[in-house]
């Protein structure tokens, strides 16, 4: 079962998302909040495996909520919940360390497969998504393109493949490695370029015009 807590002002919101992701059994929602102080107390009381994260709350909004969240030690997979009208919101929400957003539109059918992909830690941004959000921020600083070039060839490739949106296991097998060794390639990257969570790599893989290997 995989354990997921809502976070959203609109009860009627909670309760569409409730029965969407209990509708098979395989999710349980183990809390709900209304805003972001909520979350927050209720990720350290029920322990999610993934947290659907309204950005825009009264109080505590949710970016600020998922800052906090993503600076426990052992924080869960924070998905940002929003619409295409506040982009600017989405990039906040994914620099304050959201592995990714859904936008509320998501189909029922789709929106548990998401939920599990988030459970696994992987980040939850189409490569579609990815790019109209990237068309709206500025290009890559100087000091990003030095750390850039810090990387190997092979952290770059593995960058490039975290832009298209690929699992550990997808990298793996489009570059003849095993999982173990793309995880470590992920951890090094990240540490060099000074980042929190995949799908903030894979934005800057974008902003970068990284080609794929």
């Amino acid at each position: 079962m995989i354990r997921v807590l809502v976070a959203d002002d609109d009860p009627m919101v909670r309760h569409h998302l409730r029965t969407i992701l209990t509708s098979k059994g395989e999710v349980e929602v183990v809390a709900e909040a209304e805003d972001g102080a909520e979350a927050v107390e209720a990720v350290l009381r029920t322990a999610p495996d993934v947290v659907l994260m309204d950005i825009r709350m009264p109080g505590v909004d949710g970016i600020t909520a998922t800052a906090e969240i993503a600076g426990l030690r052992t924080p869960p997979a924070v998905v940002a919940l929003t619409t295409f009208d506040s982009d600017a919101h989405v990039l906040r929400a994914l620099q304050a360390g959201a592995s990714g957003f859904l936008v509320k539109s998501t189909p029922p059918e789709d929106l548990l497969d998401l939920v599990k992909v988030a459970a696994q830690g992987t980040t939850v941004l189409s490569p579609s998504a990815a790019r109209h959000l990237v068309s709206r921020t500025a290009p890559v600083a100087g000091a990003v393109r030095e750390k850039l070039a810090t990387l190997s060839d092979r952290e770059r490739e593995v960058l490039a493949c975290l832009g298209e949106g690929l699992t550990n296991g997808e990298i793996a097998a489009r570059l003849f490695l095993s999982d173990s060794t793309v995880k470590s390639y992920i951890s090094r990257l990240l540490g060099k370029l000074d980042l929190a969570n995949r799908t903030q790599a894979g934005l800057l893989a974008h902003q970068a015009g990284l080609p794929g290997p």
